[in-house]
């Protein structure tokens, strides 16, 4: 079978991971240390706090904000659902802006739209499949009326914008987040990370993502508790906060930090596969690329194209059981979050959200991983084509 995607893990990352299991802390050592500073420098944000996952990182980097509950906050529909449960998870509401029609990212016109009729404290973009919303055009709107910007970059490790810093950078933004699944640019089996350049906001992750706990000398607020005849006492902590058990093992960092060193290497690979992908649709009636002139700067987590269903006499399902039976795995990503059940229970409608829904009507995801050989890629093209001429 020819996944939609799977992990890229060699020996050296198994031997590294073998090493921590044997000699090292299995959780709370220094492997999460240098994993954060990898991905820190990688990027080239001040701060980096690894999490269990991303969902964790969003949750946490909302509350790390410290918004009211019930304060509004812009999403996109296009996205995992939990770009939107972790808004609901912080006791704030999620409000959702269309897509743009031809990359599937949110729309910097829609996010007008969308703060002409609501008050809103935090936007939250999707850089979908990869690519890098538009953060210049979202942060200048943003800053006019003093919104938070938390990028959701699960999709996104080692994509860069069209000005050249890296997304997690923070250049646009006030937190980042990114996710280690194992279909992501590198995976830790699980996981996340939060990247910041304010200090503060570091520190209040830090004590949310354990406990709420601070151990910090400098910052405990008990002067009395925290020493014995004015001398810290070693084993002193203070949980300060409700926070959360969201923190990543050290056989998790291991692997993420073995993984890094490739990161440069598997980001080229995708990107050459979604060039190839991008010659043989150009041939191809009633499939179109997205997010063609984007290329470069990409991380290329997914490669989606749009099949105008209407045009040809197969549906989206027989499509997939077809490829499926010739041993090739496709995905659609995504189910727009609004017609979600729970989401609908809420009142969530795709009424305002027409390119959103329409993209979801189109959309297909082809396999596109470090270890997908040409020939394999070959097939995939080969097959899709052939499915597509005989439903005619």
């Amino acid at each position: 079978m020819i996944p939609y995607s799977r992990q890229t893990i060699t020996n050296f990352d198994a031997l590294y991971v073998a090493q921590v299991i044997r000699f090292k802390n299995l959780t709370q050592g220094k492997e999460i240390e240098k994993f954060e500073q990898s991905v820190a420098k990688f990027v080239g944000a001040k701060y980096a706090v690894a999490v269990s996952s991303a969902t964790a990182g969003l949750h946490i980097a909302h509350l790390a904000l410290k918004n009211p509950k019930g304060a509004k906050v812009v999403t996109s529909p296009v996205s995992f659902l939990s770009s939107a449960n972790s808004i609901i998870y912080s006791g704030l509401i999620p409000i959702f802006a269309d897509i743009e029609a031809d990359t599937g990212n949110l729309s910097a016109h829609s996010l007008k739209q969308v703060l002409e009729n609501h008050s809103i404290s935090v936007v939250v973009p999707v850089h979908y499949a990869g690519m890098p919303c538009d953060m210049q055009e979202i942060h200048t709107i943003c800053s006019k009326k003093k919104i938070q910007i938390i990028e959701d970059a699960a999709h996104a490790l080692g994509a860069c914008y069209s000005t050249g810093e890296r997304v997690g950078s923070c250049t646009y933004s006030d937190l980042t987040v990114f996710s280690f699944h194992p279909v992501k640019s590198i995976t830790t089996g699980e996981g996340g990370i939060v990247t910041t350049n304010n200090e503060n906001l570091y520190l209040e992750l830090l004590k949310l993502r354990s406990h709420g706990i601070e151990k910090s000398q400098n910052n405990v607020k008990n002067s009395v508790l925290s020493k014995t005849n004015n001398v810290a006492n070693i084993w002193y902590y203070e949980m300060q906060t409700l926070g959360f058990h969201y923190r990543m093992t050290d056989i998790q960092a291991a692997l993420g930090y073995s993984q890094m060193k490739k990161i440069n290497k598997f980001i080229k690979k995708r990107r050459s596969i979604a060039k190839k992908y991008d010659k043989f649709f150009a041939k191809i009636e009633n499939v179109k690329a997205i997010q063609i002139n984007n290329r470069n700067e990409s991380a290329h987590h997914l490669y989606p194209i749009k099949i105008d269903f209407d045009k040809i006499k197969i549906s989206r399902n027989n499509l997939m059981q077809k490829l499926r039976s010739c041993g090739i795995i496709t995905q659609v990503h995504y189910i727009p979050i609004p017609l979600q059940p729970y989401y609908e229970s809420l009142g969530y409608k795709c009424d305002n959200l027409p390119n959103a829904l329409n993209y979801y009507l189109q959309t297909l995801s082809l396999p596109i991983y470090p270890k997908l050989t040409s020939n394999k890629q070959r097939k995939v093209v080969r097959t899709l084509k052939q499915i597509l001429e005989n439903s005619h």
